[in-house]
């Protein structure tokens, strides 16, 4: 007689593995004659020829049996309604749970029972989403416990009485299931789109793209930023109909989205769902209303700019790899020159003559000018209303905006306290800055919303959201795109540059020893790397390469992008 199998056995039988193949073709055998042919390995991908269904629970199952099943159903259903997830569930539980509330990405998992009728779940977590679809990596070294009552139905089947309101999955599954999404909010001025990041289970998206719209921005950028959908808006029937390239929506009460700037409404709907496949958007206002027939604001993109290198104390334009002196820019004078940075439109520039000295840059018949003075100054960054930001690494708290006569604000968050800024970077768009700081915990990178007047004066900044949890952040900081960050992390192999999503999980580039400092050109999206010995290199194939013809780079503030 076989032995009987172990209840392990009979749990990992419980999720049936289909290969969708030949066989759904109608093959019913392989075939055993016939010459052998070389197949074609791309054309089978195991993501889209594999599909996970959940089986319920097994009538025998012990209360760890039924908790590892759960979470197996669960995994296999996060982009379904769980309808086989909740057999677990005792029935009172069936209704409460809810999946939606927020999805856990673990490295590892363990289930042990911790009580007669407790089962506990401890894990290695990676990141979380929450219900709205924001993505927060943890540390590395981040662990959760979730823990499971379970009951004995009347037949003596043990189910789970109350189980915590997450979906748990690992890394590779959530890349498969989940998609990252870009929704558009607007700059106070309605001059730009302004990008923030969510992730939503791979189903009905445009659906939840436009939800999320309507809901609003995220609390950390809510009063930095604007929307032209109206607050009371409403998607119905609720549901977006994405057809042959065109999406139709329908917002109602109707006078609301009528009253509202259709233009810039159109912009955020169209560039949000862009990326899901939609060439064109249809608004209706209301059921019974006609569609909009305005056309989308145009919100041009910044025009790509060269990338700019500081050598003996001149501005040198990279420009084809090719270093040539910036015309009508003279070299800045001090110590130590570093930090360069310049507005969008080149009206304004600035440096660090040395450590303790913010000056500007003497540029078309203008001289140099001290713009402000104190220790330990960050490198400067200047927004696209010429404004430069700075810090000061000896006082706790201290981030100040200076403008182009010396005039300067200090601004203030209650999340900097006790709290020193190492480096700060205000995105293209004027809404958002990136902080590098240093308190108990160690070095983190935040990013929180400006908030300005009607002057576009900086006046406070919001609260921050991490990014890059799982890193040792240094003082080299740049913007790639408009939603990643670029820093340098301290880690066992060297300096590692990485790839930062303000919402999203950090890349690792190459370890390069010796680097001193991070350069991003936003044109090309490249990202370069400074060299103590002064030599840029340039990520090119999952490579560094050195730049020809480039000597000298003074540090990574130097070769910083600008803005």
């Amino acid at each position: 007689m076989s032995p009987r199998p172990t209840r392990r056995a009979r749990l990992r039988a419980s999720t049936v593995v289909l290969l969708v193949g030949a066989v759904l073709a109608g093959c019913v055998g392989i075939p055993t004659t016939g010459t052998v042919t070389r197949g074609d390995a791309d054309e089978v991908r195991e993501q889209d020829g594999v599909v996970v269904l959940a089986q319920g629970p097994q009538p025998d199952a012990d209360p760890t049996g039924i908790v590892e099943g759960f979470l197996l159903a669960a995994d296999a259903e996060v982009t379904g309604d769980f309808d086989v997830t909740r057999q677990f569930l005792a029935a009172d539980e069936r209704s409460q749970w809810d999946p939606g509330a927020g999805t856990v990405v673990a490295s590892a998992r363990k289930v042990e029972q911790t009580g007669d009728a407790q089962v506990t779940v401890s894990l290695s977590v990676t990141g979380k989403v929450d219900a709205e679809g924001r993505y927060l990596e943890t540390a590395a070294d981040a662990l959760e416990t979730l823990r499971y009552e379970l009951v004995q139905d009347a037949r003596g089947d043990w189910r789970i009485a109350h189980a915590p309101d997450v979906v748990v999955v690992n890394s590779r599954r959530f890349d498969q299931q989940f998609r990252p999404t870009t929704l558009y909010f607007l700059t106070p001025d309605h001059r730009m789109l302004v990008p923030e990041v969510r992730w939503f289970r791979d189903r009905n998206v445009p659906t939840a793209v436009v939800r999320a719209l309507l809901a609003g921005p995220s609390p950390w950028l809510r009063h930095a930023v604007t929307t032209a959908l109206p607050p009371d808006a409403e998607l119905k029937p609720e549901a977006v109909l994405l057809q042959h390239g065109v999406a139709e929506v329908t917002l109602e009460p109707a006078r609301a989205v009528q009253d509202a700037d259709r233009g810039l409404l159109l912009a955020q709907l169209e560039h949000s769902l862009r990326s899901l496949g939609a060439t064109k958007v249809q608004v209706r206002a209301g059921a019974a209303g006609a569609v909009l027939e305005e056309v989308a604001a145009d919100l041009p993109a910044a025009a790509p700019e060269d990338l700019e290198i500081l050598v003996d104390g001149q501005t040198l334009s990279l420009a084809g790899d090719t270093p040539t002196p910036r015309q009508g820019v003279g070299p800045v004078l001090g110590a130590s020159p570093q930090g360069l940075a310049r507005s969008a439109d080149e009206s304004v520039r600035v440096a660090l003559a040395d450590a303790t000295t913010l000056v500007s840059v003497p540029s078309g018949g203008s001289g140099q000018r001290t713009l402000l003075e104190g220790p330990a100054l960050a490198p400067p960054s200047v927004d696209r209303f010429s404004w430069v930001w700075t810090a000061r690494a000896s006082v706790p708290g201290y981030l100040a905006v200076v403008w182009t006569d010396g005039t300067t604000v200090e601004l203030t968050a209650d999340w900097l306290a006790g709290r020193t800024v190492r480096a700060v970077r205000v995105s293209r768009d004027g809404t958002r800055v990136a902080i590098v700081s240093a308190g108990p915990d160690g070095a983190t990178l935040d990013v929180a919303g400006v908030v300005r007047d009607d002057e576009a004066v900086p006046v406070t900044i919001g609260a921050g959201v991490r990014a890059g949890a799982s890193l040792t952040p240094t003082t080299s900081l740049v913007w790639v795109d408009d939603v990643t960050l670029g820093v340098l992390s301290d880690e066992e192999a060297g300096r590692t540059p990485y790839l930062v999503p303000v919402s999203g999980m950090s890349t690792p580039l190459p370890a390069v020893a010796d680097a001193v400092g991070l350069a991003a050109d936003r044109g090309e999206r490249s990202v370069f790397v400074v060299t103590a010995g002064g030599d840029l290199l340039r990520h090119q194939g999952g490579t560094w390469v050195a730049v020809p013809q480039v000597t000298g780079v003074l540090d990574v503030a130097a070769a910083t992008f600008p803005g």
